[in-house]
């Protein structure tokens, strides 16, 4: 096999697990990990090897799942026609293979760690591959629906330290949950006319309007009061201080702003640097939790 040979392949199957979504998710369960542990040991760094292999075959089977089932339209769409199934360069059968084998390592390897954690991977894939992804062509609700499995892997790294689902992991679940919102309706509202062109429903009232608009703020309002809910002290092991909180409290400040701006706007480039604030702001977030953890 030659070297370009090699390198197709590779490339291929980073694009059919979306690597790059791939690596953010794991990121997050990463963090929820780090944040669910009493103390890091040199133990747990094989764990977190396992939770971060397994979280990866995860994401890149519904991910894999998603693509041979929008095929068709995926060929529709200029940002994803040149994927490797639409574009030819693999076959739907190979797809399902690589889906299905992810999908045992991904569940075995979660497994070891502990069944909770497996069981919550399972129900992520499920979720998204035979609800959300066949309910993107049907209504818009199905953002509301892809919002389950997309707010799981922030509190499954929780599960997988502690081996429980009690009222951290829900706050940590109930956070990435409401920061879905706004970062899919920002992508939904730049890509509209690509997604038209494939009948897919991403934003709430269908247009790029103001209802829309004030949907994507209000959503903004919810994620900054959930991602404060622990310097309350109702929540459990997770805990924030007040300093943490106020620099967690200006994050949502600078994403509510952008918020506002594409209310004002109601332009593409101003639902774009939405949806990167959004980004950049998850991964803050999770960043100021895990060092205010270890400083106090």
């Amino acid at each position: 096999m030659s070297t370009i040979t090699i390198k197709s392949v590779y490339l291929d199957f980073k694009a059919i697990t979306k690597a790059g979504l791939a690596v953010s998710v794991v990121f997050s369960s990463i963090a929820g990990f780090v944040l669910g542990l009493p103390e890091f040991h040199t133990s747990d760094f094989f764990v977190l090897l396992k939770l971060a292999a397994g979280g990866y075959c995860m994401v890149g089977a519904s991910n894999a799942f998603n693509q041979v089932i929008e095929k068709d339209i995926d060929a529709l769409m200029d940002r994803t026609k040149n994927r490797p199934i639409p574009a030819g360069r693999m076959s739907s059968n190979v797809a399902v293979a690589i889906a299905l084998l992810l999908t045992i390592i991904g569940i075995i390897l979660l497994y070891t760690i502990n069944p909770k954690t497996a069981m919550f991977g399972a129900i992520s894939i499920f979720l998204y591959t035979s609800l959300y992804t066949p309910l993107k062509t049907v209504t818009s609700l199905s953002v509301f629906v892809g919002a389950f499995p997309g707010a799981i892997p922030f509190m499954l790294g929780w599960v997988a330290a502690s081996g429980e689902f009690g009222i951290e992991a829900g706050t940590l679940f109930l956070i990435q949950f409401f920061w879905q919102f706004p970062h899919f309706w920002a992508i939904g509202w730049f890509l509209y006319e690509d997604y038209e062109k494939a009948s897919i429903f991403m934003l709430p009232t269908g247009k790029k309007d103001k209802g829309t608009a004030l949907q994507i703020i209000l959503y903004t309002v919810w994620l900054i009061i959930a991602s404060l809910l622990p310097v309350l002290g109702f929540t459990g092991q997770l805990y924030l201080t007040p300093w943490a909180a106020l620099f967690v409290f200006l994050l949502g400040i600078w994403m509510l702003v952008y918020a506002i701006r594409l209310y004002q706007l109601r332009t593409p480039k101003s639902a774009r640097t939405l949806m990167l604030v959004s980004v950049a702001y998850i991964t803050l977030l999770q960043l100021v939790y895990i060092v205010d953890k270890f400083l106090r």
